[in-house]
């Protein structure tokens, strides 16, 4: 088995539009994540289950420079990660399959973990 990243996208039209669900709308989102999650737990294949990421942050640069960041030029925007254990990209992607995020316009990027 090797561990897979899963960086979950969106964009900032999704953005907003999550931010204008009702409070009954948030909670049936944050049940289809639960239960995606937790079916990848079912099958013991969830390394570390991750965590929402605020939309903006800091980049440090060399020399000690640091700027705001995310740019807002940019059209997404990282929202969340997840640490899963496959035994191949193909199964990653299977995995990574039902991922809420799909649903509504984002997206998951899937990268091997370096056991270095």
């Amino acid at each position: 088995m090797k561990n897979y990243l899963l960086m979950y996208r969106t964009n900032q039209e999704a953005m907003q539009t999550l931010a204008q669900r009702t409070p009954e709308e948030l909670q049936a989102n944050t049940k289809r994540w639960m239960d995606w999650i937790g079916g990848i737990a079912a099958q013991n294949k969830l390394t570390d289950k991750g965590n929402r990421l605020f939309p903006s942050g800091k980049v440090l640069k060399p020399n000690g420079v640091t700027s705001d960041g995310p740019y807002t030029e940019i059209k997404e925007c990282i929202i969340g990660y997840s640490i899963i254990a496959a035994a191949s990209y193909d199964e990653a992607i299977l995995l990574a399959g039902g991922c809420p995020v799909l649903n509504s316009g984002g997206n998951v990027e899937i990268r091997e973990v370096s056991e270095l």
